[in-house]
């Protein structure tokens, strides 16, 4: 068996990143929540 989690920098900013949260109108509502929320980091990305 392999592993099920293969960590991938690109494939997760892609999938999980500001841009792809902001692409869709459910993943802006996630960042808007997260605003509210305060949250340091409302997305994932490579600086975090």
């Amino acid at each position: 068996m392999q592993p099920t989690y293969r960590p991938s920098k690109i494939r997760r900013i892609r999938k999980f990143g500001f841009r792809a949260r902001m692409a869709t109108k459910g993943g802006r509502g996630v960042i808007n929540a997260r605003r509210a929320h305060g949250r340091k980091r409302l997305a994932s990305t490579i600086s975090n």
